[in-house]
């Protein structure tokens, strides 16, 4: 492997890291806002904003697993452990973009802050690996 192949990789190995901590942050910080202050916070709510703030909990938790696994595909495939061609295959890519990349929070329902905070973050991780996803299908032989 030549000097400018390996700084290459070296290079996408370390965004790839860095993208998993930051998702794997995200979803810790997403589990426990969903365990210790969703419930409590979602009870002041009106009935029409609970029934948003359900749904809304959900998109975060998709848009998380959806990355999370992205990622654990990828750096299986850094590990050796998984080849580019089978990260290709239709169960092994970003899915759930109809749930996902909706980002209505303009809505009307007056969720509370941190919730709006998860959903615009995981929103924005999200976009951000759909963008790497869609790269496999451009170049063959990338490795993200």
């Amino acid at each position: 492997m030549s000097q400018a192949t390996s700084h290459a990789t070296d290079t996408q190995i370390t965004f790839l890291n860095g993208t998993y901590a930051e998702a794997l942050a995200l979803t810790q910080e997403a589990r426990d806002y969903v365990a210790l202050e969703e419930r409590a916070e979602r009870k002041g709510l009106k009935p029409a904003d609970q029934l948003v703030a359900a749904c809304e909990s959900m998109r975060i938790t998709t848009r998380l697993t959806q990355v999370m696994a992205w990622l654990l595909v990828q750096r299986a495939v850094q590990a050796g452990e998984m080849t580019r061609e089978d990260a290709r295959r239709p169960e092994h890519r970003l899915g759930a973009q109809e749930i996902c990349e909706t980002s209505d929070l303009s809505a009307p329902a007056d969720l509370p802050p941190r919730m709006v905070s998860l959903l615009s973050r995981s929103h924005a991780l999200y976009e951000r690996v759909s963008r790497l996803d869609a790269m496999l299908d451009v170049r063959t032989g990338l490795d993200v």
